[in-house]
């Protein structure tokens, strides 16, 4: 079972928002669609999802063309939306009929949903009565419901506060371990590196980096040194000629070129004495790669 798009190609009115893009997804887990604000992830992912119709190339989904039958997902969009003036308890009911539930299922399913995302006080309230934060809960639940298979979150923590951000991250894992595939779109580069093993960075409608992302950036030079130590260790940084891109508490992040220069520096530390908490060479950030990529 997996979702496979081939040479995927969309126009409008004579611009190319997505150019000849692939990608597949061969078993559960999370897929990172990244890319700048018009790089062409809204319209994949409408396409991919059978919203719209592409121009060229094929989506398929367990081997069959796309549709919008034979395709059981859930779709977080970035534009939220939600009726302001209807009790949340009947927009998850209208939702969860629309998906083929009955209402002894859908009333079991929202129960569940509204326990995991604590949002059981609000249930009976309209809309409008809710913050930003938790009526964006409610949005993630009409997109999983219906228990689907696939499952598309564009910006789903944007919004929210740490400890809400911390609630979905665990429903998302549990989603994978339930063999859900996950495409997930958003800004945050740090939880794409916690969630995603593979990416795909869209530019101007076109792929300009994929693949797994371990393998991506095994092939890049380390480029940062962390390094915890029980003292202020500036004039070492001095006399090695290291750039400090942070320092806080003597814990340092060091910008380097050569891992050469990290080793030598620790080595320098040991014979002084000073005592050393954590000492890591670090790999480029998904921030960094992704700056490379489309930052121009």
């Amino acid at each position: 079972m997996s979702l496979i798009l081939k040479n995927v190609s969309k126009t409008f009115v004579g611009k190319k928002a997505v150019d000849n893009i692939s990608l597949e997804i061969e078993k559960p887990g999370v897929y990172g669609l990244l890319g700048t604000n018009g790089a062409g992830k809204t319209t994949t992912i409408r396409m991919l999802l059978g919203i719209i119709k592409k121009d060229s190339g094929e989506i398929t989904w367990k081997g069959k063309p796309v549709d919008r039958k034979n395709v059981n997902f859930g779709y977080l969009p970035e534009e939220r939306g939600v009726y302001p003036k209807t009790k949340i308890y009947d927009q998850l009911m209208y939702f969860a009929e629309l998906k083929g539930m009955n209402k002894q299922e859908a009333e079991k399913a929202i129960t569940k949903w509204a326990k995991e995302l604590k949002v059981e006080e609000y249930i009976q309230m309209p809309a409008e009565k809710l913050s930003k934060g938790n009526q964006q809960k409610i949005q993630f639940m009409t997109a999983i419901i219906h228990n689907p298979e696939l499952v598309v979150l564009d910006e789903p923590f944007s919004g929210l506060d740490p400890v809400n951000t911390e609630i979905l991250k665990n429903i998302i894992i549990d989603l994978v371990a339930n063999g859900k595939y996950v495409i997930m779109s958003a800004h945050q580069m740090a939880t794409i590196e916690e969630f995603c093993s593979d990416i795909l960075i869209l530019n101007r409608g076109k792929t300009v980096l994929q693949g797994n992302l371990k393998e991506i950036k095994e092939t890049y030079p380390a480029n940062r040194l962390e390094i915890d130590v029980n003292q202020n260790i500036d004039e070492y940084i001095r006399e090695f000629k290291l750039e400090v891109e942070l320092e806080k508490n003597n814990d340092y992040i060091i910008k380097i070129i050569d891992e050469k220069v990290a080793h030598n520096l620790l080595e320098k530390l040991v014979k002084d004495g000073v005592i050393i908490n954590k000492f890591e060479i670090k790999k480029p950030t998904l921030n960094d790669i992704f700056i490379e990529k489309v930052g121009e």
